[in-house]
């Protein structure tokens, strides 16, 4: 029994080396490998994989770890895009003349100043979500932030009016590219050789942001904050009866989950280069807590490759269905979007009815629903 106890112990960090190893070189070599399997369009789809990545990420810290339901998440993507649009567009000096007299040649700042400061705004507009929460649970705190999240999207659609500050339903467009110590990310670049489009910069750009962020949860999860989420999402009353301060600690899991989905949403407002409320709704927020849960709430690796899944599977599906439905009948009888949201819910209620834990569980959770 030792003997074997002492190889689990010598196999685990193998194992986990390995496979840290195996992301990073799939994480490395993912763009190209979808640009050579079916062009710009594929580096397009896992560039916006790594932005669902990120707020699935901010969204288990909140679901996963705290146990707080929250189904207006996505309020917090909007807030750091409309940031982003604000500070990096001529919108506002179009609408204000004297911000055109002090800045005559608009705003336009840096992504490395956009991203910091869209994270502090999403986390005061996560505080100021937790703080008249602090005492809801269960469906009564998914209606309250589903009604923020609704807030947020309605307040960006009419604040074009009596002042234009979002320009409504009509969205802010002619937002900066990146641009990096000189590097513009916009157009075709040509290196050693090798032809490809920004898409590719973005991509790495993301990449890195979201391996902090990874690295930033990991800690957070086996750190004493991480244990204290565990033990509120376990038993919030016996975690306070242990003296953990519930209220701190769960207005902090808010905080820092909205701070990850107003990076997220920075990043794309300058890859889009365009934002409206329509990117904004309840059926992102909806997509965002599915993937958190499809691949296991509260673990990391679940939740990535739930994050990966979701937002690739679709995109799949619109591009095979319709080919396939010529090749098999001669014409497309079935409209792709529909076949394409079938499959997409029959895969979620096979997977809750089979693997209700995710299909990556954490261990004690994998035991504990088997």
């Amino acid at each position: 029994m030792t003997v074997l106890t002492t190889t689990l112990q010598t196999a685990t960090p193998g194992r986990a080396r390995l496979g840290v190893a195996l992301f990073m070189l799939g994480l490395l070599l993912a763009p190209w490998l979808a640009g050579a399997a079916g062009g710009n369009y594929w580096v397009r789809v896992i560039d916006f994989a790594l932005l669902y990545l990120m707020l699935a990420l901010g969204l288990n810290i909140v679901v996963g770890l705290t146990g707080l339901l929250d189904m207006g998440f996505i309020a917090f993507y909007a807030v750091g895009a409309y940031l982003t649009a604000l500070l990096s567009s001529p919108h506002l000096t179009e609408q204000f003349p004297l911000l055109l007299h002090w800045f005559p040649n608009g705003l336009h700042l840096s992504i490395l100043l956009l991203i910091p400061l869209s994270a502090v705004l999403a986390a005061l507009c996560g505080i100021l979500l937790g703080a008249p929460t602090l005492r809801l649970r269960g469906d009564y705190l998914a209606i309250v932030t589903l009604g923020f999240g609704e807030i947020v999207r309605i307040l960006m659609r009419n604040l074009d009016r009596p002042v234009n500050i979002t320009n409504g339903p009509k969205g802010i467009s002619g937002i900066d590219p990146v641009s990096l110590f000189g590097l513009k990310f916009s157009g075709m670049h040509e290196w050693f050789g090798l032809r490809f489009s920004s898409l590719y910069l973005y991509y790495y750009l993301f990449a890195a942001l979201l391996l902090a962020i990874l690295f930033i949860c990991l800690r957070l999860q086996h750190s004493r904050v991480g244990r204290a989420w565990t033990a509120i999402r376990e038993d919030e009353d016996a975690a306070r009866a242990m003296g953990i301060n519930t209220r701190n600690f769960k207005l902090l899991a808010f905080a820092i989950g909205a701070t990850f989905g107003g990076i997220a949403g920075a990043l794309f407002a300058a890859f889009q280069g365009f934002v409206s409320p329509e990117s904004f709704t309840l059926q992102e927020s909806i997509a965002v807590l599915a993937m958190v849960v499809l691949g296991g709430m509260g673990h990391i690796p679940g939740v990535i490759l739930g994050a990966l899944l979701l937002a690739a599977l679709p995109e799949l599906l619109r591009s095979t269905m319709g080919p396939l439905q010529q090749a098999l009948f001669g014409q497309v009888w079935v409209d792709p979007e529909i076949i394409r949201q079938l499959f997409y819910g029959l895969a979620l209620i096979l997977v809750m009815l089979y693997r209700p834990a995710g299909l990556w569980p954490a261990r004690h959770q994998s035991g504990a629903a088997s």
